[in-house]
């Protein structure tokens, strides 16, 4: 803000504390406890839709909400009033309210919150749905102003950092969090229709894994131990499976320390499930189902417009290798080059010490073949060194059976039939030791606990994490996952 926007600002808001000062001294409340019994103002408007102009009715309604809106003068003015569900407009009127009332409620700012009772009716110009309000009350006198009504909350920054201005302002703003709240709900609605039961797993681990991720570290105080922000659940809940949840899941927040980026958030919202007697291929299967399944539910249809493209998630979805993914749009085939050294002359570059074949391969997939992957595709059959809790697959030696899904450029689902091979898990472990001796900060650590759970014996399973935030993303067309997190991890 400029300096010669300052001294405005602080009238403003000298302004509005002596308003407050002048309704405790008149006796009024500025903060009351409550308002109760009041109906939401979108069930107010349902009611009367189709109301004729002119026609006035003996409904009774009592509705709360902010201020955003005031026309008129003298002994009669139009105010418009918004809750989470919608907005309406108030027609006062001195004869109505009274003298004293009325110029009390005309005194108040745009930004304050008010309760109101009045009877409906639609105005004789233009027909639009009023309450004649007979009654008013103050509910809590806003001390700062809100954004510029007709220009909205455009500052990026000010709009993340300051959620609850850009609710305030903008429309398409809270129609985004409505649409995730919405989302997250149908999924779960999904998978509990499906005899899946939803659990909790710790946040705080002795020890993270799940993911090749970098963690955030923290201290107990009272064990006197480091813990860890969890960077997956898939650990304890493949444990689950072997205790007998033949379907499990969990839906909550993750942790990685990693960068930020349009698709990045450090703090983000993870699905995942777990179905015993499955494999990656069902599971690609009930994901492009889900997905699509919830789209509709959400959307009304399973095409949602990114950009000028428009994804369609009805399945089936298609489905290629990694293999052919990267061949037809690099042409290097990574089975030809099975070494680190190899590849890296394949790829015209020097071998990094800190990368090992599979992060080179990882890199080729991430560069080259994600960002063109629009339409919603499963790449299978990655290579054994990304994937140390998938299972070996069936027919091409070192590989693995995962998938992952993408749509809009990015990852939104990895999958796999997973391990349950106590001793390959364990010489798999032994394998990432190796990596993180190499340098690599994100590979997976030795869990013991998890390989002495798998020799109680793990049947068949198939799994999946799914990102809520992408999936969100693609739902609503939002460009950046800042859009469709409250409140994103941002830079001092």
């Amino acid at each position: 803000m400029g300096e010669t926007e300052e001294p405005k600002l602080s009238d403003v808001l000298a302004d509005r504390r002596e308003k407050l000062e002048g309704l405790r001294e008149a006796g009024i409340d500025p903060f009351p406890p409550e308002f109760a019994e009041k109906e939401d103002i979108g069930e107010v408007r349902a009611a009367h839709e189709g109301l004729a102009p002119g026609m006035e009715t003996e409904s009774r309604h009592r509705v709360a909400g902010r201020i955003v809106g005031r026309r008129g003068h003298g002994k009669a003015c139009f105010l418009d009033l918004r809750d989470g569900s919608g907005q309406i407009q108030l027609h006062a009127r001195v004869d109505l309210l009274g003298e004293e009332p009325y110029r009390l409620l005309v005194d108040l700012d745009l930004g304050d919150i008010v309760g109101v009772e009045g009877t409906a009716l639609a105005t004789r110009r233009g027909g639009e749905l009023s309450l004649a309000i007979d009654r008013w009350r103050l509910l809590a006198k806003s001390l700062r102003p809100p954004p510029d009504k007709f220009h909205g909350l455009e500052d990026v920054e000010t709009r993340y950092r300051k959620r609850e201005l850009d609710l305030i302002a903008n429309e398409e703003s809270r129609r985004l969090f409505a649409l995730r709240a919405r989302t997250v709900s149908e999924v779960r609605r999904w998978l509990d229709e499906r005899g899946f039961i939803e659990v909790e797993t710790p946040v705080l681990q002795p020890l993270y894994g799940g993911a090749l991720a970098r963690p955030f570290t923290t201290h107990h105080n009272a064990l006197d131990r480091d813990f860890y922000l969890r960077i997956a659940t898939e650990l304890y809940l493949k444990r689950l499976v072997v205790g007998g949840i033949d379907r499990v899941y969990e839906l909550g927040k993750d942790f990685r320390n990693e960068g930020i980026s349009h698709k990045h958030n450090p703090e983000f919202t993870m699905l995942e499930w777990y179905e015993a007697c499955a494999d990656y291929a069902a599971t690609a299967h009930k994901v492009e189902t889900m997905v699509a399944e919830v789209a509709e539910r959400v959307l009304g249809t399973t095409e949602v417009q990114r950009g000028e493209v428009t994804i369609d998630f009805a399945p089936p979805w298609k489905r290629v290798t990694i293999r052919d993914a990267i061949r037809e749009r690099t042409g290097i085939d990574i089975l030809e080059h099975p070494t680190r050294e190899a590849l890296a002359a394949a790829m015209g570059t020097e071998p990094d010490p800190e990368e090992g074949w599979g992060k080179l391969v990882d890199g080729l997939l991430s560069k080259s073949v994600e960002p063109e992957l629009v339409q919603p595709t499963f790449v299978l059959d990655y290579p054994v060194e990304l994937s140390p809790f998938a299972k070996s697959h069936r027919s091409e030696k070192g590989l693995v059976e995962r998938f992952e899904a993408f749509a809009g450029g990015m990852e939104i689902a990895n999958g796999f039939s997973e391990l349950n091979d106590p001793d390959e898990q364990r010489r798999r472990f032994e394998q990432q030791a190796e990596e993180l001796a190499r340098g690599d900060e994100e590979a997976q650590p030795y869990d013991e606990d998890f390989v002495a759970a798998l020799e109680q014996g793990m049947p068949p399973t198939g799994g999946v994490g799914i990102g809520i935030d992408r999936l969100v993303m693609l739902l609503t067309g939002a460009k950046s996952v800042r859009e469709v997190v409250l409140y994103p991890a941002m830079r001092s």
